[in-house]
C-alpha cells in the first residue's frame, strides 16, 4: 500500500527556502515524467510545500518550467567559474595539476546533481522549449570556453604549452574530460570518483601529449 506523501508544515521555512525546495523538487519531477507527465501536485508533495504555495511562488507549470532552467544555469555558471579560479596558473607538475583541476570540473560541474538535471532536461525538453535554453547555449558554454581559453594562453605564454588557438584548445579540452563518461551520462548511471579520476587522466595525458610541451621556458 502506497503512503501518500503530505507537506511538512511543522516547521516553518522562509521564503527563500521554500523557493529552493520547489525549484529543486520540480527539476527531480520534470526529469522524471517529463514536462507532461509532471503536475504542481506531485511537485508540491516533493517538496513538501501545499499546492497553493507552488502556484504563489510561480504561477503555473510554465512557469515553474522556466525558474527551474533559470535556477540550474545560474548554479552551473558559478560552479564553473568558482572551479576555474582553481586552475594551475603557476604549476609545478602541470600534468598532476590539470588533473587534479579536470576532476574538480568532473566533479563540481559535469557530475555534478545540477549538471544531471541539465543534461536530462535539455534532453526531454530542448526540443519542445528551445528559448528557455537559449540563453545558456549562447552564454554558458561560450563563457566557460573564452574563460578557459585565456588561462591556456597564459600557460602557453609561460612556455608549458604551445598552442596555436586557445578557443579551440579549451573546447578540446573540456570534450576531453568528460570523453570516457558520456556514456554513464547519457544512460543516468551514478559515475564514481574512480571513473572520473580515470577520465581526467586520459583526457590531460591526451591533451598534452597535443599541446604539451618538455619544460617552461626559463625566465
Amino acid at each position: 500500500m502506497t503512503t501518500a506523501i503530505t507537506p511538512d508544515i511543522s516547521a516553518p521555512r522562509s521564503h527563500n527556502a521554500k523557493r529552493l525546495s520547489i525549484i529543486d523538487a520540480a527539476a527531480r519531477v520534470f526529469c522524471q515524467e517529463g514536462f507532461a507527465g509532471a503536475n504542481i501536485d506531485l511537485i508540491a508533495a516533493e517538496a513538501g510545500v501545499s499546492r497553493q504555495t507552488v502556484y504563489n511562488h510561480h504561477g503555473d507549470k510554465e512557469n515553474l518550467l522556466v525558474a527551474v532552467v533559470k535556477e540550474i544555469i545560474e548554479r552551473i555558471n558559478a560552479g564553473v567559474f568558482e572551479t576555474l579560479a582553481t586552475f594551475p596558473d603557476k604549476p609545478v607538475d602541470l600534468e598532476a595539476e590539470l588533473v587534479a583541476f579536470a576532476v574538480r570540473l568532473n566533479q563540481n560541474c559535469i557530475c555534478s546533481r545540477d549538471g544531471k538535471f541539465l543534461r536530462k532536461l535539455l534532453h526531454t525538453e530542448g526540443e519542445r522549449h528551445p528559448k528557455l535554453f537559449a540563453g545558456w547555449r549562447e552564454d554558458g558554454p561560450a563563457k566557460t570556453w573564452a574563460a578557459l581559453a585565456a588561462r591556456l594562453a597564459r600557460l602557453a605564454h609561460a612556455g608549458w604549452l604551445e598552442i596555436e588557438d586557445p578557443d579551440v584548445a579549451a573546447r578540446q579540452f573540456l570534450a576531453l574530460v568528460n570523453a570516457d563518461l558520456q556514456m554513464a551520462m547519457i544512460f543516468g548511471d551514478n559515475v564514481t570518483e574512480e571513473q572520473q579520476r580515470t577520465s581526467a587522466t586520459n583526457a590531460v595525458r591526451t591533451f598534452l601529449r597535443a599541446f604539451g610541451k618538455a619544460r617552461p621556458n626559463a625566465t
